[in-house]
């Protein structure tokens, strides 16, 4: 199970300053189960796992997948935020990191909708020329501009490559459950569907068949996903002591550090494959708790990579930092360092040691330089990235997001202030509705 260790953390807060969160964060647990705090009409991730794996949506989902791998040598993602965040951080996490390069049972799985590039839709076109392919487009209402763009090219290029009747096989919506954009067409063209259930919002949405599919039809087992997120769900259900409880410690931690003015966490990683859970963590934090002039802003490095970067900012820069360093504690392959008989490069003091402790002693380095320039260090540590622990480790985030959302005193669950850029876009490209709004906007750039 996730553990956490904030040692680290105890010269910049006291202890007792984040075990007074205890009594605070066990009434945020009763609001969340019994749905009766902030935004209680998005808590349908509570019981989520439970209630999949009590459910047939993981066979059909499993059954859908294994058609579409059949027939596909790319799988197309089309969804933005939430939509696709959550399966690419599980399939980037598990998959061989040279998948792209190698022979592969499972389909490799592309994304698009998550930007408005021209250069990248037209070289996706031009790739999708050469390659068997199949698609799922994910979006509730179906008019998102960005995954509604491209979802608008890529159905154009499967009936004229495939036809239309074969185009509908190949793709697949998750969507409203009864309206919508989307899910009219769907049921016109006859596409296999999937439900966004309405109590589940999008960066809560991994758990659903949104990042289920994906992550199905890119070779892994979707339910030990989600056993993995029912163990956290059955722990975090049950009463325990703050100490004892590694979500409850880990958002008591972060908002005792940013009660003293560590306003930005850093989530920092040793493993390239976690690269994408930590953009999937940014959104969850970012649009969970960045509201009503509050919140801490959630970034990300990777290291040791980024040590090479960002590391003299982090080590001696502004002091409104706080770390949260994830760290893998056994790695699935093995390679140990060879020796060299010139040792000109003078690490022949390696020789023989697996590459995995050379990394853990760099972590080690970091962390010990990074508290003594005056940066918090909170460690979350999984015993290694498999599927299992991967669900655990998402249900962890979700809900300790969701109590450090109530701790601020914010509804966890909205995201009002994306609607802002929304409505701007919509009045510079003349959408027909925003007249009014167009005319101010002009005034306001001419």
């Amino acid at each position: 199970m996730i553990k956490i260790d904030i040692n680290n953390v105890l010269n910049f807060v006291q202890k007792d300053d984040i075990i007074s969160y205890e009594s605070e964060i066990h009434k945020h647990y009763k609001a969340l189960f019994n749905k009766t705090g902030k935004g209680n009409d998005f808590l349908g991730w509570i019981n989520l796992p439970k209630e999949m794996l009590e459910s047939d949506i993981i066979s059909d989902i499993q059954a859908t997948a294994k058609k579409l791998q059949e027939k596909s040598e790319i799988f197309v993602v089309i969804g933005i935020g939430g939509s696709y965040l959550g399966a690419r951080a599980v399939i980037e996490a598990l998959q061989d990191s040279f998948s792209q390069y190698k022979e592969n049972s499972a389909p490799q799985i592309i994304y698009a909708g998550q930007n408005i590039s021209e250069d990248y839709l037209s070289e996706l076109m031009e790739m999708l020329d050469e390659k068997d392919y199949s698609v799922t487009v994910i979006s509730k209402s179906g008019t998102t501009t960005e995954p509604a763009l491209a979802f608008r090219l890529i159905k154009q290029h499967l009936e004229n490559k495939y036809g239309k009747q074969e185009a509908s096989e190949r793709i697949v919506a998750i969507t409203d459950k009864e309206k919508g954009a989307l899910k009219k067409l769907s049921d016109e063209q006859g596409y296999k569907t999937f439900v966004v259930p309405d109590d589940v919002g999008g960066r809560y949405s991994v758990l659903t068949p949104v990042g289920l599919l994906p992550i199905a039809i890119a070779g892994f087992d979707i339910k030990k996903l989600v056993e993995g997120a029912l163990k956290m769900q059955e722990f975090a259900a049950t009463e325990h002591p703050i100490t004892e409880d590694p979500i409850a410690l880990y958002a008591a931690t972060r908002n005792s550090l940013y009660q003293t003015g560590k306003h930005i966490e850093i989530m920092v990683n040793y493993q390239p494959k976690l690269q994408y859970f930590t953009e999937w963590w940014k959104q969850l934090y970012g649009e969970s708790e960045g509201k009503q002039q509050k919140g801490i802003f959630p970034a990300g490095v990777n290291f040791t990579t980024d040590l090479h970067s960002m590391g003299q900012y982090v080590q001696e820069g502004l002091r409104i930092l706080f770390e949260t360093v994830v760290t893998i504690e056994k790695p699935n392959r093995e390679l140990t360092v060879p020796k060299d008989e010139l040792n000109l490069d003078g690490l022949n003091y390696l020789s023989g040691k697996p590459i995995d402790e050379v990394n853990k002693k760099a972590e080690l380095a970091t962390v010990l330089a990074h508290v003594d320039g005056g940066v918090p260090n909170i460690r979350i540590s999984i015993p290694e990235l498999n599927e299992f622990y991967i669900g655990e480790m998402i249900y962890f985030y979700e809900m300790a997001c969701a109590i450090s959302g109530y701790i601020l005193d914010v509804n966890p669950f909205d995201q009002p202030g994306v609607e802002a850029y929304k409505k701007n876009m919509f009045a510079l490209l003349g959408k027909p509705g925003f007249e009014k709004e167009t005319e101010e906007i002009q005034k306001r750039i001419s």
